[in-house]
């Protein structure tokens, strides 16, 4: 059977100042067919699909598209040339309501003027026929990452593209999101939709993949059909080397106790929460999307209020309302949003990692720059922060590289308690295990962690203990003799419906 070739790369290259971020690139997806590209943060496969889809502009090479080349100057041009493209990182306007944000850039206009019953006509027709129950007037900020995510998907589904691009597209949603997704997938594919897929999750791979490309530092290293492949070769292609221990989790004696819950309880998402924290330790908070994890941790940091419960540090009742009285405590938080909440997009590196202790380095009323330099310097290193200069602005690293420049940000407070919100979303199993390394020095150092994740082999893998929550309540502890994945997902869905 003959190959239809839909869209075709030859020999593209792109640099950025300091860096190199692609080199030779070749690489060609089927018609029809699900292309999955894999590697490291860093490694090049956003800065390929973003020229694809007209976000950069190539700096060598051809793209062809049934064999003709194009020159894809804005992503509108690639819009009209049937290229899509869903966004690992989340860039929306938290006051833009449900339908504005699904027909945003093709706002349909009776004249000089926009038609919004027109829209809410569409938006409608458009959630019905995918089975979503969202609010078409509802505000993006009062969704859950999930929530924004799926709408994300169906925007770039109901363009009807020849090409969708979905870069990490089930970072944020839930298993049942997950399986919408690939049912759509699949529907599209029979379509003959080619859909170039990039993701971390080995096991969502091998299940849609046709094909898999591996880059590693801006290469190609491999390019085959998946039947061809082991998660094994993944791995080792993508990082250079094979994986050994997927976490490297030490069995450390508990000291003493550094944080207790007792009853919080919020109206609205959770009630009656109560849970501790050691020296040495860390607790894993798992539970299915909305079950309360985030909106719990938000209000143990400052984030938002809660109505009643307390919180002791050391055994001393703390009051916290703010995140500034969290730090004062030896708190910090790493939120699931990184980009809304964890970095500030227009600064460099420099100041996102020295920015919560900027007071630290100002002397007389004077910035010590060379104090400064040095400590960014030192946890950037003790990070692997991947950048061309510290100077570089953070929004042009990687998703797992600017993770990782928040990490080292609240390690420069020196902190006791380390609150991780999904501290692995969007990031490379190369990636991961240096952030699990890091976990476990963290933890040997006499420092505190909580890590909540939806990753079950993640929590088993380095967790002491686990909570588990449904709908808002905590419905279980386990110790890790009794960690299994099954155990964990009995008490995570206590009272939710299966329907």
């Amino acid at each position: 059977m003959e190959r239809k070739i839909k869209l075709k790369v030859e020999n593209v290259e792109k640099s950025f100042p300091g860096v190199k971020a692609l080199a030779n690139i070749n690489f060609e997806v089927e018609k029809g067919t699900v292309h999955v590209l894999c590697g490291e943060n860093g490694a090049g496969k956003s800065t390929l699909m973003k020229i694809i889809n007209g976000i950069y502009q190539k700096d060598k090479g051809k793209i062809l598209i049934d064999g003709k080349e194009r020159e894809i100057k804005d992503p509108m041009e690639a819009r009209n040339l049937g290229i899509s493209m869903i966004f690992q990182e989340l860039n929306y306007i938290p006051e833009m309501t449900v339908e504005e944000s699904l027909f945003v850039g093709s706002w349909p206009k009776t004249s000089i003027r926009v038609d919004w019953k027109l829209i809410r006509k569409r938006a409608i027709e458009l959630l019905e026929s995918e089975g979503l129950r969202y609010n078409p007037a509802m505000q993006l900020k009062d969704l859950t990452v999930s929530d924004i995510q799926i709408l994300e998907i169906v925007k770039a589904i109901s363009y009807e593209s020849d090409i969708i691009i979905m870069d990490e597209p089930t970072s944020a949603i839930t298993q049942k999101e997950v399986e919408f997704l690939f049912r759509k997938i699949n529907e599209l594919r029979n379509r003959g939709t080619c859909i170039i897929y990039i993701s971390h999750k080995m096991d969502e791979i091998f299940r849609i993949a046709d094909q898999i490309t591996v880059l590693r530092d801006g290469e190609v290293v491999d390019s085959r059909p998946v039947s061809e492949y082991t998660m094994d070769l993944v791995i080792a292609q993508m990082v250079g080397r094979k994986m050994e221990k997927t976490y490297p989790k030490e069995m450390l004696p508990c000291g003493e106790m550094l944080l207790e819950v007792n009853g919080l309880t919020s109206g609205r998402t959770f009630e009656n929460i109560s849970f501790n924290l050691r020296k040495n330790e860390i607790v894993g908070f798992a539970g299915l999307m909305g079950a309360g994890r985030t909106e719990v941790m938000r209000a143990v940091f400052g984030l938002d209020d809660y109505e009643k419960g307390d919180i002791r540090i050391r055994e001393e009742i703390v009051s916290i309302k703010n995140t500034r009285q969290s730090i004062a405590h030896n708190m910090v938080m790493l939120s699931e949003d990184r980009r809304r909440f964890g970095i500030i997009p227009v600064r460099s590196v420099r100041e996102n990692v020295s920015l919560s202790s900027l007071k630290s380095f100002i002397f007389h009323g004077h910035l010590h720059s060379g104090k400064e330099n040095e400590v960014v310097d030192y946890y950037c290193k003790k990070m692997n922060v991947k950048t061309p200069t510290y100077e570089t602005s953070i929004e042009s690293l990687s998703g797992g590289n600017q993770q990782k420049v928040i990490l080292a940000k609240w390690m420069v407070t020196n902190p006791d308690i380390l609150i991780m919100d999904e501290p692995t979303r969007g990031i490379d199993v190369g990636a991961k295990f240096e952030i699990y390394k890091l976990m476990t020095e963290l933890a040997k150092e006499g420092k505190g962690l909580i890590m909540v994740s939806s990753e079950l082999p993640e929590l088993i893998g380095m967790c002491d203990r686990i909570y588990v929550m449904a709908q808002g309540r905590i419905t279980g502890e386990l110790t890790r003799d009794e960690f299994t994945q099954e155990n964990i997902m009995k008490l995570a869905t206590i009272g939710v419906s299966h329907q």
